[in-house]
């Protein structure tokens, strides 16, 4: 008997984050949107990833940057046996992120500003508008995410075809690890989107909030070191740590952003259900 209103609420949530896969790849805004992303990461790949990649492959360029760095320095990243994959892999761990904080700036925002949420609300319960779009964000993502791990493939391809299963192993990996990566950056302006007036002041308090904590975290560290597990709180502060990795060994440190994306979920809702519409 108490399964009709948890399947209810359950396909409610599926039907909102579906729409807003739907409404982003349809109409005009979210069409240019995906015009623009493709433009970029084409040229992202055509010249950083591409290029980059040929350098990896000299041994030359592995010696200077142990020379530079240290003879441990970057091991893992130059063991990788797709060097495209290598490239795209550190690029794809900070610029996602960064995407994601547009991307996902307006769950809310619009909703708000038209009024229509209050009529949404009479519907369809709160906790379901709030996971369905935060669902339907990461949805949307990871087609952004597979689109571009997908065109690295071919560009792998179209140097050497013989390196497919190999491309399709480091392929799955990425995406694994940089879906869960994006996890926290997406519940933080899920929060942000519902206090902010529109989606442009919600990016603008994301990268506000990120700036203050990045110092105040640098600050701690530097005057109280006992301190400085609070860095952990900061969404993306495993992100350097996992640059030297590949494959099953990043996913050591999936818990953390997962952790992280949790709480904020959970405060998101509290502070949702709290407030006044």
């Amino acid at each position: 008997m108490d399964s009709t209103p948890s399947s209810s609420s359950l396909r409610q949530t599926w039907l909102i984050a579906s729409y807003e896969v739907s409404k982003r790849f349809t109409n005009t805004k979210g069409i240019a949107a995906l015009i623009a992303f493709s433009l970029l990461w084409t040229i992202i790949l055509l010249y950083p990833v591409q290029s980059a990649s040929v350098y990896m492959l000299e041994p030359g360029f592995k010696e200077l940057v142990q020379h530079i760095y240290g003879p441990d320095a970057l091991n893992q990243l130059f063991s990788w046996k797709v060097a495209e994959f290598a490239v795209f892999w550190c690029i794809a761990l900070y610029v996602f992120p960064m995407f994601s904080i547009f991307i996902s700036a307006d769950q809310f925002t619009s909703d708000k500003q038209r009024g229509s949420f209050r009529f949404l609300s009479l519907r369809v319960s709160r906790d379901s508008i709030f996971f369905g779009r935060f669902l339907g964000q990461m949805l949307i993502q990871s087609c952004l995410l597979l689109l571009t791990i997908l065109a690295t493939i071919v560009l792998v391809l179209s140097r050497d075809t013989g390196l497919f299963m190999d491309a399709l192993v480091s392929a799955v990996s990425v995406f694994i690890n940089v879906f869960i990566a994006l996890l926290p950056y997406t519940a933080v302006m899920a929060v942000l989107s519902w206090y902010a007036s529109s989606a442009r002041q919600a990016s603008i308090y994301a990268i506000i909030l990120g700036l203050v904590s990045f110092i105040l975290i640098a600050i701690i560290n530097s005057q109280l070191p006992a301190l400085s597990f609070l860095s952990w709180a900061l969404p993306g502060s495993q992100l350097s740590l996992m640059i030297d990795t590949q494959g099953l060994q990043s996913l050591m440190y999936a818990p953390i952003p997962l952790i992280q994306a949790v709480a904020i979920l959970i405060a998101g809702r509290i502070y949702m259900q709290r407030s006044a519409l």
